[in-house]
């Protein structure tokens, strides 16, 4: 089970993961039970796993709400996971920057400008989202594991197949 406010308490330019079922919500813990975040249309307030409009959506606005409007009743923790690969910007600069951002509409991608995307890019001024790569990587390991089959069948298909052979007047021999 995660971590929840109760275990662990946020401090600001905390990164927050939601788990959502299928997916992950990233926000900004900016203080005083406040979060920052990119919020496409389904992700509204103690949304539930509704990606698929947040998939088809090109727009999304950053909002500041409190965390417990945010989280719902989904599990929560608090996800630094990256500090051990990036610097960590100034505390000041990353509030400020996220503060400047409120209630901008922002263009989205869940591949290159998600709410992951833009949480990491407030806290180490490199976006990147690990939820997205984990995808590809699946979705390319799947494409392997499909395309080695179909290798793997055409060769036993070669070797083992094709025992009839028609001869010159058409028939087999």
């Amino acid at each position: 089970m995660a971590p929840t406010l109760y275990d662990e308490k946020p401090e600001p330019g905390d990164l927050i993961e939601i788990f959502r079922g299928n997916y992950q919500h990233w926000t900004l813990y900016v203080g005083d039970g406040f979060v920052i975040h990119l919020a496409p249309p389904s992700e509204v307030s103690g949304a539930s796993s509704n990606s698929l409009m947040s998939v088809l959506s090109d727009k999304a606005k950053v909002k500041k709400e409190e965390i417990w409007d945010v989280v719902g009743h989904d599990q929560w923790c608090i996800n630094n996971q990256l500090d051990q690969d990036y610097q960590v910007r100034p505390i000041c600069e990353i509030l400020k920057e996220a503060q400047a951002y409120v209630d901008r509409e922002l263009p989205f991608c869940v591949f290159k400008g998600n709410c992951e995307h833009f949480v990491t890019e407030l806290r180490y001024g490199k976006a990147e989202s690990r939820q997205v790569r984990q995808a590809v990587e699946t979705v390319g390991m799947a494409a392997m594991v499909g395309f080695g089959v179909l290798a793997v069948a055409g060769v036993a298909a070669a070797i083992f197949g094709g025992g009839s052979k028609k001869n010159k007047g058409g028939e087999y021999k």
